[in-house]
């Protein structure tokens, strides 16, 4: 069957049906997501968390800085060099192809959608619903007319919707320029699907960011698989000024651990890359899996200790709380 979503030429991570990585990811078998749904353990999460007042929204980042604003889940807001780009934006309530049917949203966004500054890059990693928020993307573009920057096959899922979005296709190690800004599209470890049938039918990737003497690493959504991806993208001419890396969605570990990092293995990551700041993020809004909903904070918070990393430099942030990078 082919891929509903792309057609084009064969490589060594698309077989002109799938996509796939050095390391599979996401295939299970229905027996086994049949085991975890009816046996599995899943702690009890609060029905609702009330966020606490936002941080001021600027219009752009002070020179010299790059400044973080966490809305949620993955959906950050970066501000560097006088632009404003989020990752991943999601504001749906449910993380699922209906308004009634997916993991419910316990934390609100950080800001709303109407509190943004202009926005010039959207950044969507992959086509999983708590990454990718067509109804969103549909506001975004008609109110900022950002450039849409995604791995291959996911701009016939968000033309569906917008089809009047402005959207850059990358494949794995393609880059584009947008201003002072190089965006390059990494492999990581991880897998596509948003219904029956299409699975692997879109690409997934992190992003590197490259501005001056500068850098960040976004990865979007990654298993660890002894952290290849993140030796891969080590940067051999310097460090990178920040990492966002997911630290949630990672329990039971034998059915989530090829898609989805443990607190743990986020810190390892953040060495291999080189990495001057991290952010945690991927946990505490939708209950994807079954760990208790502080976990992934808490593992995170015994990890730097344990290890003896500051953890002012790997932080994690309340929606709406922004964080302020000297470069």
């Amino acid at each position: 069957m082919r891929s509903p979503y792309y057609q084009g030429p064969l490589s060594d991570h698309f077989d002109g049906k799938k996509f796939y990585g050095p390391v599979k990811s996401g295939v299970k078998p229905l027996g086994q997501l049949l085991k975890w749904r009816f046996l599995g353990k899943r702690a009890a999460w609060p029905a609702t968390v009330p966020n606490p007042p936002p941080d001021t929204v600027m219009a752009t980042a002070e020179p010299n800085t790059l400044r973080l604003t966490f809305i949620g889940h993955a959906t950050c807001l970066i501000q560097i060099e006088g632009l404003n780009l989020l990752i991943d934006p999601v504001w749906a309530n449910r993380a699922g192809p209906l308004r009634h049917i997916g993991p419910r949203r316990v934390r609100k966004p950080g800001l709303e959608l109407n509190e943004l500054p202009p926005i010039d890059l959207v950044l969507v990693s992959h086509n999983h619903y708590d990454h990718l928020d067509t109804t969103a993307l549909v506001v975004l573009v008609a109110a900022h007319d950002p450039l849409i920057v995604t791995p291959l096959g996911n701009d016939t899922i968000i033309r569906r919707a917008a089809y009047k979005a402005r959207i850059v296709t990358l494949d794995w190690d393609a880059t584009t320029i947008l201003g002072p800004l190089s965006i390059s599209a990494v492999p990581v470890q991880h897998w596509s699907a948003r219904g029956i049938g299409d699975r692997n039918g879109a690409l997934w990737c992190g992003f590197t960011l490259r501005w001056g003497e500068h850098a960040a690493f976004l990865a979007g959504d990654s298993g660890f698989g002894e952290g290849w991806w993140a030796k891969r993208a080590r940067l051999r001419d310097r460090a990178y000024d920040l990492a966002v890396l997911p630290i949630g969605a990672y329990e039971p570990r034998w059915f989530m651990e090829d898609a989805h990092m443990m607190p743990e293995e986020a810190v390892t990551a953040f060495q291999y890359l080189n990495a001057r700041h991290a952010l945690g993020m991927h946990f505490g809004t939708f209950q994807l899996t079954d760990e208790p909903m502080d976990e992934p904070q808490l593992r995170l918070q015994a990890e730097l200790s344990r290890l003896g990393i500051d953890p002012a430099v790997f932080r994690t942030l309340d929606p709406g709380q922004a964080w302020t990078i000297n470069l």
